[in-house]
């Protein structure tokens, strides 16, 4: 019967080598100034009878002594995978797993729930700290859970901008104002002179970043005939509202608004762009390859991912004393198939 060999361990090391488990541990973990202490001579004797006893570290302790489970968290605040949500989180999770894999970290998808429906980071049931830090995403943050996390020392990057928390908010975002504001620009140039805004103006700082854009390209040669929160009235009724106060270009926060004003646009007999444009603010879902390609911009959600994944790893290798990183990524302009020149009958 074949006897079990003992795995080797830093105590048996340190006995061969006639030195402390503490000084093997430095010359395995330790950084180059704390292995500069260690007399070269020393730590060449640790170093040969690594090398005669074929000794490797457990990967396992070596994580725990290092303080390091190389392990992210990623919490969405909404689920991430059914079909109505699948399209909007993959790319950001395409790109988190990418960089993930190319810095040697594996994820771990936190779903904690408060009360029924509720998704909550700070759950009864805690498993934040199982992780190294932790990618926080979601459409609508709560915004006392991202104080707390501020407050404490887990490091964590919020995909999007988000506001101050008692502070600086590490995060990577898109730039929503800068390319909502050239939109507003390419239909000045085509000629819109009344528009309207449909969609939400806040709370979430990616729908108030959307509103501020367009208002800072407005400018007194252009009017605002409609802004409204949400899409309440029916959409043949709206428009019919929006083309007697003149409007010839609506922007839509929400693809599903779009889709809607198109519908009806078509059902009255008007051409897109011809009669009548439709701007989407942000490359939202589309239903099939041949749906209308809206004029947008390309929200570039693998990159936020990539990039978020990497902040968090320096954050996490680097220690709190870092400065906070805030980045907020250009979004490419797609002209589309809805945005033409305004009707010669327009004001």
């Amino acid at each position: 019967m074949a006897s079990s060999t003992p795995r080797l361990t830093q105590q048996h090391i340190a006995r061969l080598a006639g030195v402390s488990q503490a000084t093997v541990s430095l010359v395995l973990n330790g950084n180059a100034a704390a292995q500069a202490r260690i007399p070269l001579e020393t730590r060449e004797r640790v170093q040969k009878i690594i090398r005669e006893t074929g000794y490797v570290p457990d990967p396992i302790a070596r994580r725990m002594a290092m303080g390091s489970n190389r392990i992210l968290g990623v919490f969405t605040y909404e689920p991430a995978f059914p079909s109505a949500h699948a399209d909007f989180f993959l790319p950001f999770l395409f790109g988190i797993e990418e960089e993930a894999q190319a810095r040697h970290y594996d994820l771990l998808l936190l779903t904690g729930a408060g009360a029924p429906g509720e998704r909550k980071i700070f759950s009864g049931d805690n498993r934040l700290r199982l992780a190294d830090g932790c990618i926080v995403l979601g459409k609508n943050f709560d915004h006392e859970e991202l104080a707390r996390l501020m407050a404490g020392n887990f490091p964590f990057v919020a995909i999007g901008r988000r506001n101050d928390a008692g502070g600086p908010v590490p995060y990577v975002g898109a730039d929503y104002a800068t390319a909502t504001a050239a939109l507003v620009e390419q239909a000045r140039a085509l000629g819109h002179r009344r528009l309207a805004y449909l969609g939400a103006t806040g709370p979430a700082e990616s729908t108030a970043d959307r509103w501020t854009g367009f208002q800072s390209a407005l400018g007194d040669d252009l009017q605002l005939v409609m802004a409204e929160a949400s899409m309440s009235t029916p959409a043949a009724q709206l428009l019919e509202t929006l083309l007697a106060r003149g409007a010839t270009a609506i922007f839509c926060v929400e693809l599903v608004d779009a889709l809607a004003l198109e519908a009806a646009a078509r059902a009255r007999g008007l051409s897109l762009p011809a009669d009548l444009s439709l701007i989407a603010l942000g490359s939202h879902v589309r239903v099939d390859a041949h749906s209308t390609r809206f004029a947008s911009f390309v929200i570039p959600r693998e990159e936020m991912g990539r990039q978020a994944t990497a902040n968090l790893v320096h954050r996490i290798e680097h220690g709190a004393g870092e400065a906070v990183r805030q980045v907020l990524l250009p979004c490419e302009a797609i002209r589309g198939e809805t945005l033409g020149p305004a009707p010669a009958s327009a004001d």
